[in-house]
């Protein structure tokens, strides 16, 4: 079944967030076993800015908000989780992000562009020096999911993931989304960011050995200001495996995430399920309702044509 809305999601503490064309729903389950279902509207830039939805460009625009959103999203479900009610501020979610990045450069490229600088005696070529990088920063990837999923909160949260996948799953194959059903889908999605995130391994290796032979600082920091560039890219790599997943070769290129999805999703209880379904239905009956409206003023409009020409 086609759809116009590519709808998306992410695995919160005891929950799941589903984003809709126009707002976004988070539904998590209470300490007392019920279900709340926080749902807003968001807005994105893109629609004041048209330009930014040009390729390459309306990756980075995705990924900036997929951060505010998921910020938000895992602050509100933290708090329902454990009975408490404070949100971030506008301002404790920038320095979040700015947290979050930092380390996310500290682990993902000093310390892998660090390593392969080690071995520059080694290891002759600028391609191949960049290959000694990509595979000291997929090893801190893979080392870091690893750890982290063994924590048993990280567990439920990768179980939260399989069931907001196999949602998802059922809901564009046009199934109806009673858990009974939605248990038969895949925890594997070909959007998902965690394939994101391989893609961007994979071609940091590519656009960092154009760059030539670099003194180390110079590495460091031409990789940290290349960082949207690789993303731009990355994201229309995963938009174009996700858009032709049937066809072989991208079947190849696509497998090496569905192998890494496997470290970051579980497979989801019934219980898990339900709450994915509830905040899938929050975004879905704003679908319906706009789709109700369109048809609606179409009606209105072929009726005004009809009594103009009589």
């Amino acid at each position: 079944m086609a759809k116009s809305f590519h709808y998306g999601g992410q695995a919160v503490i005891e929950g799941v967030m589903m984003r809709g064309p126009v707002s976004r729903a988070i539904a998590v389950r209470l300490p007392g076993g019920g279900i709340e279902v926080d749902k807003k509207e968001i807005g994105s830039v893109t629609q004041r800015h048209p330009f930014l939805k040009l390729p390459l460009i309306r990756g980075v625009v995705a990924l900036v908000e997929a951060l505010v959103l998921g910020i938000e999203a895992l602050s509100f479900s933290a708090n329902k989780a454990m009975g408490e009610e404070e949100d971030l501020s506008k301002i404790e979610i920038v320095l979040t992000i700015g947290a979050a990045f930092a380390l996310a450069v500290v682990l993902f490229v000093i310390l892998p562009t660090w390593g392969a600088h080690l071995l520059k005696a080694q290891v002759q070529g600028s391609f191949a020096q960049n290959l000694v990088e990509g595979f000291f920063r997929m090893a801190v990837f893979l080392l870091y999911v690893v750890l982290i999923g063994r924590f048993p909160d990280i567990k439920r949260v990768f179980q939260y993931h399989g069931a907001e996948h196999k949602v998802i799953n059922a809901y564009e194959a046009g199934e109806v989304l009673v858990v009974e059903r939605v248990q038969r889908y895949s925890t594997f999605h070909p959007r998902c960011g965690t394939s994101f995130l391989l893609i961007v391994l994979v071609m940091s290796i590519f656009l960092f050995s154009l760059l030539g032979h670099q003194v180390l600082w110079w590495r460091i920091t031409s990789r940290i200001l290349l960082l949207p560039v690789l993303a731009g890219i990355s994201y229309e790599v995963l938009k174009l495996s996700a858009k032709y997943a049937e066809n072989a070769l991208c079947r190849a290129l696509i497998s090496p995430g569905r192998w890494l999805q496997g470290l970051t999703t579980g497979e989801p209880d019934d219980s898990q399920v339900e709450v994915a379904i509830s905040a899938m239905g929050a975004v879905l009956k704003e679908g319906l309702e706009e789709a109700a409206a369109s048809a609606m003023a179409a009606f209105l409009k072929e009726g005004e044509a009809e009594v103009n020409a009589g």
